[in-house]
């Protein structure tokens, strides 16, 4: 178990951590989700040695990762896949790894073929690696020591689309053997298909945690009606708002079971109803952090505002 509680980081007068507390539990992938600059990498960071905390605690099985006897055999870690040394062949990274935790020989080519790094890929030099041959490397590394604990910042940067789901697979698979997962990613959608539970956070701090489902319940109804007019008066009459969705349906915060009853009771007939779980991880991650967005434009550079 990962367990993190009223941490504060603060850098100068920058608060980067402001009274964060969570928890990752075994059995489960723990989505960490947020803006760039929100504090996520700096959490993993206290959470494995890397940071200290200006106040509270991040402990892993219980204790301080500073603490634990063996702490490659008990967590696993990739926080910068870009950090490996570059003169060194995937092969000799994983080796001294293997021999600093006191690892059998053969544990080396497992993880190789676990990742899917070839021999030829493994005798490469890191430098010559693309970041997606990196992220594998880190993975391996992480999982070298069989830890009961994973910690993941970014793991899918520069996979391929086969990369993501063979991460992902590998992720749900660890889990299910009794792992703790704590994964961050700004890859929205593998979050929500591997995700159990869900972390925001925004300039600091926590802003919703929780199962996904949960979460995700509170993303609302997608509906569509050929008289979209007519059923959000009857949404409005319920007290529930409705928003189009630039593609004909409606998004309104009723669930679906009372959106079908309204639209029955006003005779109107619908062609879709679902919960906006396609888009909801999404949504909710725009609405939960939309102050701590950095401002953009789509107006090309010399046009008129």
């Amino acid at each position: 178990m990962i367990t993190i509680e009223n941490l504060t980081r603060r850098y100068g007068a920058h608060t980067a951590v402001d009274d964060v507390t969570f928890t990752a539990r075994p059995g489960r992938v723990t989505g960490f989700l947020g803006p760039n600059g929100a504090g996520k990498s700096t959490c993993m960071r206290v959470l494995v040695g890397l940071t200290p905390p200006t106040s509270g605690s991040a402990t892993v099985l219980g204790r301080r990762f500073v603490d634990l006897p063996d702490p490659g055999r008990e967590v696993g870690v990739l926080l910068d896949a870009s950090a490996q040394h570059a003169g060194r062949t995937g092969r000799e990274t994983l080796t001294l790894a293997q021999r600093t935790m006191g690892l059998p020989r053969a544990r080396v080519q497992e993880m190789l073929d676990r990742v899917s790094l070839t021999d030829e890929e493994a005798g490469r030099r890191v430098r010559h690696y693309s970041l997606g041959m990196r992220q594998r490397l880190g993975i391996a590394h992480a999982l070298l020591g069989d830890p009961e604990v994973l910690v993941l910042d970014e793991p899918a940067n520069g996979l391929d689309p086969a990369g993501i789901r063979w991460m992902r697979d590998l992720l749900r698979e660890y889990a299910d053997r009794g792992g703790t997962v704590l994964l961050s990613s700004h890859l929205l959608h593998e979050i929500e298909v591997v995700a159990d539970d869900l972390v925001v956070i925004g300039r600091g701090r926590i802003v919703a945690s929780g199962t996904k489902a949960e979460l995700l319940a509170s993303a609302g109804t997608v509906v569509r009606s050929p008289d979209p007019e007519a059923l959000a008066r009857a949404l409005a009459g319920a007290g529930h708002g409705a928003e189009p969705t630039g593609d004909g349906a409606l998004s309104t915060d009723a669930p679906p079971d009372l959106v079908g009853r309204l639209a029955l009771q006003a005779g109107l007939a619908l062609s879709e109803l679902r919960a906006a779980d396609g888009a909801g991880l999404e949504q909710m991650f725009l609405d939960l952090t939309a102050d701590t967005q950095r401002e953009t434009t789509t107006t090309p550079p010399g046009a008129a505002a």
